[in-house]
């Protein structure tokens, strides 16, 4: 046999070899996705910790479409890159409880209320600093009007020079906080006196020089007249003298 022919006959022995490891491959790698697709899918999300965000969005932000539902693929994902970011939000905790199971728990920013700065809304905390700026107005997020900003820094207190008025706002926002009141917005007249709207009702707090009584009744206050509009008066309201007018519009 001559050296050309066993030659040949060597090469297709090597080309037949590597067909079969490749059809092995395909065979292992073909097997290795169903496995991965049907042992690993996702069927069943819990979501805890949410507040200005639906479970579904928070799902579709975290999950999201196609092979983002699949356990295995989502704990790959989030090894090789962090989470983005998202508006409002401290910090997000997936658990894989089983192959098919995993629990988001979300994390959301502690915001007292917002200003408006620029066409922009501007969050902040209970001690004042900024935390997220967005183009919305959330529902749930009192915002403070009749206050003026030359400037407005991102995770910064905000910028009141008058410390004894700034304390005034943080102490209000933090009251509403404490007593979980729903107000809907807050402002701040040219002479500093507060007026918190609710609803249909307008309320008259005065300086603010008696902030902390007027807040702890202001709930049992609001129940009271619940569904009426008009102006509730507590610019004198104390304790002990329980003065406070409510006049409802005609």
């Amino acid at each position: 046999m001559s050296k050309k022919i066993q030659n040949e006959q060597q090469t297709g022995k090597k080309s037949k070899k590597g067909w079969i490891i490749a059809g092995i491959l395909m065979v292992l790698l073909f097997t290795g996705g169903v496995v991965v697709l049907t042992q690993f899918n996702i069927e069943t999300i819990q979501v805890t910790g949410n507040v200005h965000y639906t479970d579904d969005e928070i799902i579709q932000m975290v999950v999201g479409d196609g092979y983002g539902k699949n356990t295995l693929v989502l704990f790959l994902k989030y090894k090789l890159q962090p989470m983005e970011e998202i508006p409002f939000i401290e910090k997000i905790d997936v658990e894989y409880i089983s192959n098919h199971v995993i629990t988001i728990t979300v994390y959301e920013k502690a915001l007292a209320g917002c200003v408006q700065f620029m066409n922009e809304y501007m969050y902040f905390d209970k001690d004042g600093i900024v935390l997220e700026s967005s183009s919305e107005k959330m529902s749930d997020i009192p915002c403070i009007t009749g206050i003026r900003f030359d400037t407005m820094v991102m995770y910064e207190p905000l910028p009141i020079e008058d410390k004894d008025f700034f304390r005034t706002v943080l102490s209000l926002t933090q009251l509403l906080q404490k007593y979980d009141l729903q107000i809907d917005d807050i402002r701040f007249t040219s002479q500093n006196e507060i007026i918190l709207y609710y609803k249909d009702i307008r309320i008259l707090l005065g300086d603010g020089s008696n902030i902390e009584e007027q807040i702890s009744e202001l709930g049992n206050i609001l129940q009271s007249i619940e569904g009426k509009s008009g102006t509730l008066y507590m610019k004198d309201y104390t304790i002990e003298k329980g003065d406070v007018i409510f006049r409802e519009n005609d």
